[in-house]
Parts: structure tokens; sequence; C-alpha cells
């Protein structure tokens, strides 16, 4: 690579890491879109005054995947459109094969989509061959950017975690911003309020209270459970309630040390905890947890099996909406259980919205993303009904606010986590194997093997993949 991340980069790694076998994408030069070539149509050449018209008439192309942020958004296109006089092609593609379609057509450089949905995590894989463009330089033109636009408005978290310099051992928040954040989700317990007050059952405020109420809580007679969390053998086991409460015991994935990174998961205090996450799975966890991820735990709380539920909240939250599940109108929220320090860390996913690097219009692209990411349009998606939780603290407050009467719990949880809700998870680029690679030695502890040892063996292996990517 030519200057983007001031060391070798592995392209072979990523495409390995995202899911995607090597000869079905091209592998391109240094001087090519990956090498980090940038059109002559970016935020420099917009000068004068903000104009939404500026790029009336041309096509924008965007790919997303069916979610509810999406789906609260569609019906407001038209709106965009006469907005700016700007054409929106959307297309959608279901999200099992949403990021290998990504992850080609970027490393191809055709430019044939220009904005796209991302997760923070990916651009530790797409910002470094720099298919993404740094949004940063269009927040910061006058000429580009709306004046009402208020990029200080966004929770601070989640500017950082769609920020970050490539560089190995960096913070996050460093570096170029690659993605304006679009919706996201604080990782919290939501629960079967009705089944805890006939009880008289409150929530767990202690870890140990927490393993001890969900051991309780379950009845395998009566196919009933105490807790859902994800066990698949997927990355995306690894980062809601698991890397929330990791994180709150005060435990870390990796720390730098002398320019490299050294895994923690196989410290005393992290086997410690790994051996009672697995326990709190046998015990209180669904019967077939090494095949559960989200759709599974929210369908368990849902239908009253599961009375509690370690997830997204955002993912939860729709569950308790009229005619949504068995169980909707009986559900509640609560932050989860604090740290030993009373900390309660939590880790985050956000949807982003980002800029192909390849795009011919990267106007129009910056006009898209700055009106779905602004106060008014969110305003609107979010009176749609199924957009939790919105990025700006403004639209929070506001229009978010107003429809939590029927949601008992939620707003007091965000609350208490917000202001330390961010990416837990130390930035790298060989994430999503080393990841999945965690979720595999949980599964194997969870069958039987010795958790020391399983966990040394994943941290030597861990050890040895992010520092050479």
């Amino acid at each position: 690579m030519s200057g983007i991340v001031g060391r070798d980069f592995s392209r072979r790694d990523m495409l390995r890491a995202a899911g995607l076998g090597l000869a079905s994408v091209p592998i391109l030069g240094a001087c090519g879109v990956g090498g980090g070539e940038r059109h002559e149509n970016g935020a420099s050449a917009v000068t004068g005054s903000f104009d939404w018209k500026r790029a009336k008439g041309e096509t924008l192309h965007i790919l997303q995947t069916p979610h509810p942020y999406q789906q609260s958004f569609q019906p407001l296109l038209k709106e965009f459109e006469q907005l700016t006089g700007i054409t929106v092609v959307a297309d959608l593609v279901p999200e099992g094969s949403y990021f290998t379609k990504l992850n080609t057509e970027l490393a191809g450089g055709s430019g044939s989509h220009d904005v796209f949905m991302t997760g923070a995590y990916f651009i530790w894989q797409y910002g470094p061959p720099g298919w993404m463009e740094d949004l940063k330089p269009w927040v910061d033109n006058d000429a580009a950017t709306n004046a009402d636009y208020d990029f200080e408005d966004i929770f601070p978290g989640l500017r950082k975690a769609t920020s970050w310099d490539f560089k190995l051992g960096s913070p996050l928040g460093t570096g170029g911003q690659w993605a304006i954040p679009w919706g996201f989700e604080n990782n919290v317990v939501a629960y079967n309020k009705k089944f805890f007050k006939a009880k008289g059952i409150k929530p767990a405020e202690t870890w140990d209270d927490f393993q001890q109420l969900a051991v309780d809580l379950t009845d395998r007679s009566k196919n009933q459970y105490g807790v859902a969390f994800r066990g698949s053998k997927s990355w995306s086991t690894i980062h809601p309630g698991f890397m929330t409460m990791y994180s709150r015991m005060n435990l870390k994935d990796y720390d730098r040390k002398g320019g490299k990174l050294v895994p923690g998961m196989a410290t005393d205090p992290a086997i410690a905890f790994q051996k009672q996450w697995i326990e709190l799975a046998r015990k209180a966890g669904p019967a077939s947890w090494t095949t559960y991820d989200y759709p599974d735990c929210t369908r368990d709380l849902g239908n009253g099996n599961a009375m509690m539920c370690f997830d997204a909240d955002s993912a939860t939250y729709p569950k308790n909406k009229p005619g949504a599940s068995k169980e909707a109108g009986n559900l509640a929220w609560h932050s989860g259980p604090a740290g030993p320090d009373g900390n309660f860390n939590t880790n985050l996913w956000t949807w982003s919205l980002a800029m192909n690097a390849a795009s011919k219009k990267k106007l129009a692209a910056w006009l898209f993303i700055q009106w779905a990411t602004g106060k008014e349009a969110m305003s609107k998606a979010v009176k749609q009904g199924a957009f939790a939780d919105p990025i700006r603290k403004s639209v929070f407050d506001g229009a978010f606010k107003q429809g939590l009467s029927g949601f008992p719990g939620y707003l007091e949880a965000f609350e208490k986590v917000v202001g330390t809700s961010s990416i837990q998870f130390t930035p790298q680029m060989s994430f999503f194997q080393t990841t999945q690679d965690w979720a595999v030695a949980l599964q194997d502890i969870y069958a039987g093997e010795d958790a020391s040892s399983r966990l040394k063996t994943y941290a030597k292996s861990a050890e040895a993949k992010v520092n050479a990517a």
C-alpha cells in the first residue's frame, strides 16, 4: 500500500477475515483505487455557499441491507429527491450475503454504489486499502455541509467509533472519519417485567447476583430459562453481551506492548470470567446455545421462553410493540450488572453510512449521508416507529423519548450506559478472524475442553494473527 497505513497491509488476510475466497476478488495494484487514489470530485473541489440543489440531476446508487433503519428511511427518500433534485436508486441485499457483495465491489474499484451501509468494525478492513472516503473534509467544508448539520450533536462514542488512523495499537477516534453513524445499539438486559413482578423479582445489580438470578429463573420442564445470549460460531457472538460484561469486569482483549498487541483473554482473571460465562450458558442459557444468534435470543424473549436477554437494546425493543410478540407489553429494560468497581462499560454496534472512495458522484453522496444522519430526517424516521437508537442527542431527547412511555426502563438503561458506551475492542485488521476464533474457543469450552489450556492456545494464535496482518 502506498502511504495510507504506514506499514505493510495484507489484503489476503483481510479478504480471509471477511469470509471471501481469494480467487473471486481481484487483487489491485498500489496505483488503483484500492491503493488510496482519490478522484478530483473530493471535498476540496466544493467551494462557495452551501446549496442542497448543487448536484441536481444526478442519480445516486446506495447499497443497503434490510434493517429497521433502512425501512424507516425508505418512505422518506422522496423527500430527499425533492430537496436535492437527486434521484436515489437503493439496492437491498440480505445481510447474510451483504458484506460479501460489498467487499467484492469495493475491492474491484468500480464505484457502482456511491454510498453503503457498514458497521464500525468493517472500517478496520475497508479503510486501510483506501476503499472508503474520509468524510472529515466534507464535514468541515461549509460549502458542502449545511450550517445546521451539527456534527457534535452525534453521541461522542459514536463519532469516535467510526474514526481510526489504521496504525496497530492506536485507539479509535484518531485519523479520518470513515463513516457517519446512522443508528446504534447499546447492549443491555431486557426482561419479562410481568413475570418478574408476579414473582416479586428485581433485576440483578451485580454479576454474581445476575448469574444466580438466571439460574433461579430456569425451569427446563416448562421450557423456560434464565437468560438468552448469543453462542454461535461467529464473531457476532463476542461483541454484544459477552464483550459488554467482559469490559465491565475490567478485562481487555489486547494490550499494546513494545509496538505489538498482546492478548489479554488468557490472563487468570479473563479465564475465570469466561468459565463463569460458559457455566451460565450451561445452567441458564438456551438448550441450543451453540446455534444462537440475536434473532433466536429475541424470539425466545418475545415468546416467553427466555426470562432475560442480554443483547442489543434496539433488537429487543421491537418485541414490545403491540402485536409484535406474545409478550409484547410485558417487557422492560435494565442496564445489566455493573462491574466490580461500579462501571457500566458497554460495547456498542453502530450501523453507519460510508462513501465509496471510487464514487464519481461524491458531492451527491455526501448530500445524502448528511441528510440521512441529520436532525430533521432522523426525527421523522424515529416517528416511523422502528428506529432505535438514534445517533443524535437532540433526536433522542426529542422525538425518540416521546415514544418510550410503553418501554419501561429503556430510557433509564440508556442514560446509565451511554456515557461509557463505546467499542470496547482494540481496533485491528484481523478482527473478524480472531474474534470468530474466540467464539469457537468458547464453544470448545462449552463442549468440555479445559478453559485455561484452550484459551491459552487461542491467545497464542490470535497474537500471531493480529501482529502479522
